[in-house]
């Protein structure tokens, strides 16, 4: 007896030499496994380190400025202080004090002669008083009524004379300011002053000031001569005679 065997033949497609069962698909991509949690607080917790370094690093650069700061306005100041302390210290009177030289420490002292009247004097040319009150010769010689200049160079020289008297005439009043020097046999005049007309009461006064620059040369002498002595205020205030080199 013979047997009728189904045989149940499966499908089979053929794909670029191979075969892949019709019931065969691609799995599913696998989903990545979540974060724990711990792991999640850990990135938290350095996140926060970080701006916590930052914050603090930013405050320290901030204290650093400020102190930087500070210290430049420190040396500042001190510098300031020591500029006001130099020039205090190189400021003078005429022939007490002299400018510090720097480069040899020695102490240059001013070239300058301030004279002052002297009562009781009849001859020429005018006699003056060079110590007392405010008189006084700083780096210049007087010497027979005269200043004697030691050094060549650029001079102002100034000379006032104070008339007064009681009664009224026509004298003319002449004020000179003179120079001589070995070199020439004559006196040189450099500056001078008449005065006419100076009186309308019987009591008058009258003031002659005279002053200018002049290039000096050493040994040179300057005097004062008026002309007439008698009539002379020889009052400090009133009546002097001077230089100073520039």
């Amino acid at each position: 007896m013979q047997q009728n065997l189904n045989y149940v033949y499966p499908h089979i497609f053929w794909v670029d030499g191979s075969t892949i069962p019709p019931s065969s698909c691609a799995p599913p991509a696998p989903r990545p496994p979540p974060v724990p949690e711990r792991k999640r607080r850990k990135q938290i917790g350095r996140d926060g380190m970080y701006l916590c370094f930052l914050v603090i690093f930013l405050l320290v650069l901030l204290a650093l400025t400020g102190v930087g700061l500070g210290m430049f306005q420190i040396l500042q100041l001190q510098k300031e202080l020591a500029e006001l302390r130099e020039v205090t210290s190189n400021h003078s009177y005429w022939g007490e004090r002299g400018n510090s030289n720097k480069t040899t420490g020695k102490k240059e002292m001013k070239t300058a002669a301030h004279l002052t009247g002297k009562a009781g004097q009849k001859s020429l040319p005018l006699e003056w008083e060079t110590t007392y009150g405010h008189a006084f010769t700083s780096g210049i010689h007087y010497k027979n009524s005269g200043l004697v200049i030691n050094q060549t160079g650029l001079y102002f020289v100034y000379s006032k004379v104070f008339f007064r008297d009681q009664t009224c005439n026509s004298k003319p009043l002449d004020h000179t300011v003179f120079k001589r020097n070995p070199a020439y046999p004559k006196d040189q005049v450099l500056m001078e002053d008449r005065k006419m007309d100076y009186c309308v009461n019987k009591m008058w006064g009258r003031s002659s000031y005279l002053g200018a620059l002049f290039n000096l040369t050493k040994w040179d002498s300057l005097y004062v001569s008026v002309s007439e002595t008698n009539l002379v205020n020889f009052e400090e205030s009133k009546t002097f005679f001077g230089l100073y080199k520039l």
